[in-house]
């Protein structure tokens, strides 16, 4: 029987030297973090393991006991990472519950954040299964706070009430992210990917300005679907006026895909034991084999900058860590395996206000290559469009300096001629 404590009594089955994984997302279990966070001076060497957080870690963070460790750095983490007070673990988002299940990150404690239970005693994951799924099924002990404002959400999804080793019952609104407007170069940038998206088409899409502006782009398409790590409000108004309906995709016909959600109370109202959700974990969502099925794939996915071979960086900023791995090369690769595939890096030319380049010579020392050269194929800027697959260097340079900014052409121009990617007079 499962018992139904305090927050306190649930984080007092943590031991000292356990690795806890933590519900990420909009799932962040605030209530057995802050208990947890008041047993610091009782414990020591608890490492804990967790995706984005939309949450408050700060004084887990804070604390000596604690020691991070990130798939996905974000606002709440990025300057422990920096001072070296958490850690950055790269990874394919596709990999990581095999890491839980068989690999080197076997887990002692799953901190989860759950719906409450049906007729069956089932919970659900909610608005994020992704690596949670994984946790759940393989951590030894498993602890759940249990929220009624939690959607039941649809797929694989659900956790006994049985299995779990305590529960905690609190009623508290979600975190929610909120959609930012596209400036006017981003609603650029969605027309330019808009055009590359045939009637039918799958999408998989980030989150933030950019996916948005494609979002509104694509209007006038027909029988779209969606296949994506995360999905975010961009979606709402296309499922209401019948552009995303996913008649045609080959698998998972009809249904919406997806590991997590990242937005606002709308959407989760949306995925609330809505039967055209598919909730999946990132080792279906994000596997490549899976991927290259949806004929007509387009995956859209940014970066930090990308450099006149090609070499894309969506990860660091030099050797700052601003984000992570992701699951920008399971899709970059998946779908341009998939027939009538199409990969694609969608990017503002400018950064910091316009004063810096996002094109550049060669990334910042430090940079990773989060999607090699040989992965790329659609370059997307406010400025046009480029395909380098099947191109030469030197047509990659001359074609992705045509996408910079103008105020930054001619300095790539002549580095690209320097180093000899470029001929003298071939541009």
């Amino acid at each position: 029987m499962t018992s139904r404590v305090t927050a306190a009594t649930a984080v007092a089955l943590i031991e000292s030297g356990d690795r806890v994984f933590i519900h990420g997302g909009s799932a962040f279990p605030q209530a057995l973090i802050d208990a947890l966070a008041d047993r610091a001076g009782d414990l020591h060497d608890v490492e804990l393991i967790h995706l984005h957080i939309n949450g408050d870690p700060s004084r887990l963070l804070a604390s000596p006991s604690f020691r991070h460790r990130t798939f996905f750095v974000d606002g709440t983490t990025r300057d422990a990472v920096a001072a070296g007070r958490a850690t950055y673990i790269p990874a394919f988002l596709s990999d990581i519950p095999h890491l839980f299940e068989s690999g080197p990150l076997q887990l002692d404690v799953a901190l989860l954040h759950l719906s409450p239970p049906d007729e069956n005693g089932d919970c659900s994951l909610g608005v994020s299964v992704d690596c949670a799924l994984a946790a759940a099924r393989t951590a030894r002990v498993r602890i759940a706070q249990i929220n009624p404002q939690m959607p039941r959400t649809r797929g694989e999804t659900s956790i006994n009430l049985r299995d779990l080793d305590a529960v905690v019952d609190v009623d508290s609104p979600l975190p929610e992210a909120r959609s930012v407007p596209p400036s006017p170069g981003q609603v650029q940038i969605g027309d330019y990917v808009a055009e590359l998206v045939d009637d039918g088409a799958t999408l998989q899409l980030g989150i933030g300005a950019i996916p948005n502006a494609v979002l509104q782009a694509l209007t006038s398409h027909k029988d779209l679907g969606i296949h994506s790590e995360v999905i975010s409000d961009g979606i709402l108004d296309l499922v209401e006026r019948g552009v995303i309906t996913g008649a045609r995709k080959p698998i998972d016909r009809g249904l919406v895909v997806a590991a997590f959600l990242n937005g606002s109370r709308d959407l989760y109202r949306f995925a609330n034991a809505n039967d055209g959700l598919a909730m999946r974990p990132t080792s279906y969502t994000n596997d490549p084999h899976v991927i290259r099925q949806l004929d007509g794939m387009v995956a859209i996915n940014s970066a930090i900058e990308v450099d006149l071979t090609g070499q894309v960086c969506a990860e660091s900023i030099g050797h700052r860590i601003y984000s992570g791995v992701g699951g920008q090369v399971d899709f970059m690769r998946g779908s341009a395996l998939a027939a009538r595939g199409k990969p694609i890096i969608a990017m503002s030319s400018t950064a910091r206000g316009g004063s810096v380049s996002r094109v550049v010579t060669s990334l910042l020392p430090g940079a990773g290559v989060t999607t090699s050269r040989a992965h790329v194929h659609h370059v997307v800027t406010e400025f046009g469009s480029v395909d380098l697959h099947g191109l030469d260097l030197e047509e990659r340079a001359i074609a992705l300096i045509g996408i910079a900014h103008p105020s930054f052409r001619d300095g790539l121009t002549e580095d690209a001629r320097t180093l000899g990617l470029v001929r003298r007079g071939a541009l």
